[in-house]
């Protein structure tokens, strides 16, 4: 004979907010499935409320019904306790709080936990985002078209990786709208550890946000839905540097899917991180070269925007000149040309000896003329 299932929880357990976080943490239901629940029996509190019989009626498993007659209100007390933490919050869908473009998308996260100013998840936002080990003149392009694209309004939104994301939030912070971070954890921690300073910054001038509950850790399988926010929060998806198979395209691909403008910074054809944004822009990502190029394409949907500035920034007049070089080094920088090149392909371009060629490429790089990189290989600074 089979164990009774116990009884709905106490009536002191069924108001919004606690019938949201017991739901939420529910096995066996995913997203969509329970958006389909909750308009099939019309509210959280419905749900819990429901019998046994109607909660088998509606397809659910023996393990999802027996949760959701008796929750685990032990974590739910764990998430209000967060919740009761300064700059803590929660925006349930679909509030008037909600983001109305997130809203909009196929799969919307039913709530959001959230660190800092939420009004941020309303503004006009840009997704920045690319590898998580890219070039220095890939760090230097996120960092300075997230700010430039501030300056005029609009928020920068990624997802606090390493790298081009951690680049485009320092770039946002230096300018006026602020910038939005999507997490794959809960909020009670910060991933990777060293960006708790960059955290912290972007609570005070922006926002940090997650669908997933205080406790959750970095799951491999959290990042990929993290994306879809990030694009789904956004206007378009700006990718900076990406490599055929990373994340990045994964947020662009759902961006596409969500309707929302795709941008592309192109390359050299010999740089691997420049491929994945290549491939977009054969797809049919924009290509563009400078934060106006994005402004023009979202102009329609900027009206608040319409008296930005669309000229790139330009050096200030009193901007040191770099120093001019030695004929030969000059030579040599011609033979580098904009591609990352090796010792050998120097050589070999240039004739010289490879004592030479590591020699002159010790005072390029003193000179921050050219950049080193993984494997013994330079660029030539922008």
């Amino acid at each position: 004979m089979s164990a009774p299932i116990p009884d709905p929880p106490p009536a002191s357990y069924k108001d919004d907010t606690h019938a949201w976080l017991a739901l939420y943490r529910a096995p066996g239901i995913g997203n969509r499935r329970l958006l389909k629940l909750l308009s099939a029996v019309g509210s959280p509190t419905a749900l819990l409320s429901a019998s046994g019989g109607q909660l088998k009626s509606l397809g659910l498993s023996t393990e999802t019904i027996a949760y959701l007659r008796q929750p685990d209100w032990q974590k739910v007390e764990t998430d209000l306790a967060w919740l009761a933490g300064a700059g803590n919050g929660l925006i349930k869908h679909p509030d008037k709080a909600y983001p109305p473009l997130l809203a909009a998308t196929p799969d919307p996260p039913l709530l959001l936990f959230t660190h800092g100013d939420p009004d941020y998840l309303r503004q006009p936002q840009l997704a920045v985002v690319g590898s998580r080990n890219p070039s220095r003149d890939g760090i230097a392009l996120a960092e300075d078209f997230a700010r430039w694209l501030g300056d005029r309004g609009l928020t920068i939104c990624s997802g606090l990786a390493t790298g081009i994301d951690a680049a485009a939030h320092r770039g946002a912070l230096n300018a006026m709208a602020g910038t939005v971070a999507v997490t794959g954890t809960g909020l009670d921690r910060v991933y990777p550890a060293r960006h708790r300073d960059l955290a912290h910054r972007i609570a005070e001038n922006g926002v940090l946000v997650s669908e997933f509950p205080p406790g959750t850790p970095p799951l491999p399988a959290n990042f990929p839905r993290r994306n879809r926010i990030i694009s789904g929060l956004s206007l378009g998806t700006l990718v900076v540097e990406a490599a055929l198979r990373s994340g990045s395209l994964i947020t662009a691909r759902q961006a596409l899917e969500q309707g929302r403008d795709v941008f592309a910074l192109p390359g050299s054809v010999h740089n691997p991180l420049a491929r994945g944004c290549h491939a977009l822009i054969r797809d049919g990502a924009k290509l563009v070269e400078t934060g106006a190029h994005i402004l023009e394409e979202l102009a329609s949907q900027l009206p608040l925007l319409g008296q930005a500035q669309h000229n790139p920034p330009t050096a200030p007049a009193d901007a040191p000149q770099a120093r001019e070089l030695p004929c030969e080094y000059s030579e040599l920088l011609a033979h580098m040309g904009y591609d990352t090149v090796s010792v050998d392909q120097l050589v070999q371009r240039s004739g010289l000896t490879p004592e030479q060629v590591s020699s002159m490429l010790l005072l390029l790089e003193l000179e921050d003329s050219v950049h080193s990189s993984a494997g013994g290989r330079y660029t030539r600074a922008r």
